[in-house]
């Protein structure tokens, strides 16, 4: 199959890059398959008592990470010599949190359930097993590691061998009939295979994990630096996850709906961000050599985006009942109506990815983080008014409302407008036509 290539980039390089992360994408579709295989077992009320609870979680893992994902491989590069005290401060740091959260996340779901019009049986336990699964992602410091050192190909293995345990594990409970607990349980196990294959793979390059050490001076830095991040990973993860939060008020059946819906909405996510960070060193190449061939990148960027995002919410629209009775069967009743409207949030999306490129090679950091929390506050404002009147059609809408306007925050500033006007040419395909008429 040939990979899609923008006009304008080097195709060899291209081509490269996408063939190497051919094992991530191989990780990625079967974690798909797999949570298809899980959410047509588990029903819409399991399965969205377990969604639940890992979005629930998931806002509180975001603090857990501390941001400090980018400044450890900054920190590296730059004191390759204190890697054992930059590592071991690092882990130290995201240990504690993580260990503090676990009884937060609790708290907070305690109150949150008792506060519900609507609660259902009580999932203490099921929030409390995902917060602990959290716990085990404080190892992600190795892969930061391993990043610095441009050896990510190492980790890419480990996480693919624990994809396919993973995998095994979970169809064995399925074929197994075993409740929704067992589930929550694999994915705790999840997180420490991964945790305990990043730990061998680092000892296996000769490493030694017991010469990390923590430094406190080192811990102020790194929180220092780290804080505007954490914000910024917490509004990203309220951004992605709040819907299944307030759905949780119509029942657990309507957030198993939605999130079926979402995991066939979701599940392509990937190839944006594969393609945008391909492009990215070509794209601060050309920003620092010839500024229009730059513009005219990006342009190009946006329409391949747009090309491969519109055709596929189209088809899908149009042939969403078949494929929720083909993945779910019958018993994800009302699924095939949102999907029609969650699949549009993909383009907004896939243009999301691109900007974000933008916006980080000119330095808008700020303003990457505005347009962020912007989709937030607009996502929790109209799921407050639409779930109570449509539940999981209602949050669809709201998720989709949210991704535009999250995307085409940038049309409101003035020095990034033309980027926002750029993405709209795209995506009524402007661009298109013109050099149809030019033929």
């Amino acid at each position: 199959m040939k990979l899609p290539i923008i006009k304008g980039f080097d195709e060899e390089a291209f081509n490269k890059y996408l063939k190497n992360t051919g094992w991530v994408m191989f990780g990625k579709i079967l974690s798909m398959i797999v949570g298809f295989v899980v959410a047509r077992f588990l029903g819409p009320i399991s399965f969205g008592d377990l969604s639940f609870a890992d979005a629930f979680t998931a806002i509180a893992a975001a603090i857990g990470a501390l941001g400090l994902d980018t400044f450890i491989i900054r920190e590296i590069l730059n004191d390759p010599a204190k890697k054992d005290e930059i590592l071991g401060t690092s882990l130290l740091l995201r240990l504690g949190v993580n260990l503090l959260l676990i009884p937060v996340s609790i708290g907070l779901y305690l109150v949150f359930h008792k506060l519900s019009d609507n609660p259902g049986e009580p999932l203490t336990y099921v929030v409390a097993l995902l917060s602990f699964a959290a716990f085990f992602k404080s190892f992600n410091v190795i892969d930061s590691y391993f990043q610095s050192q441009v050896q990510s190909k190492y980790v890419v293995h480990i996480q693919n061998i624990c994809v396919i345990i993973s995998a095994l594990v979970k169809i064995l409970l399925v074929f197994l009939h075993l409740p929704v607990i067992w589930f929550a349980w694999a994915l705790v196990f999840d997180g420490f295979i991964l945790a305990l294959g990043l730990v061998l793979l680092y000892q296996n390059k000769g490493l030694n994990l017991f010469n990390w050490h923590f430094k406190k001076t080192r811990a102020k830095s790194l929180l220092k630096q780290s804080a505007p991040l954490i914000l910024s990973a917490v509004m990203v993860s309220i951004y992605m996850k709040i819907d299944q939060v307030m759905l949780k008020t119509e029942g657990s059946s309507a957030v198993g709906i939605y999130s079926a819906v979402a995991r066939i909405s979701e599940a392509w996510y990937f190839i944006p961000v594969a393609i945008v960070t391909s492009v990215f060193p070509a794209l601060i190449n050309a920003r620092k050599t010839d500024y229009a061939r730059y513009i005219k990148r990006l342009q190009n960027l946006y329409n391949l985006l747009v090309a491969i995002s519109l055709p596929v919410a189209i088809v899908i629209t149009f042939a969403s009942t078949f494929i929720i009775r083909i993945i779910y069967d019958k018993r994800f009743e009302g699924a095939e109506n949102m999907l029609p409207i969650h699949i549009w949030s993909g383009v907004f999306v896939f243009l999301g990815s691109a900007s974000s490129q933008y916006l980080l090679a000119e330095g808008y950091t700020k303003i990457s983080f505005y347009r962020t929390a912007f989709g937030a506050v607009i996502n929790i404002l109209l799921n407050f008014w639409l779930i109570p009147r449509y539940a999981g059609i209602g949050a669809s809408i709201a998720t989709l409302i949210a991704c535009a306007c999250s995307t085409f925050y940038i049309l409101l500033i003035p020095k990034t407008r033309q980027q926002g006007i750029m993405m709209l040419k795209s995506l009524f395909l402007v661009t298109a036509f013109q050099k149809i008429f030019k033929r």
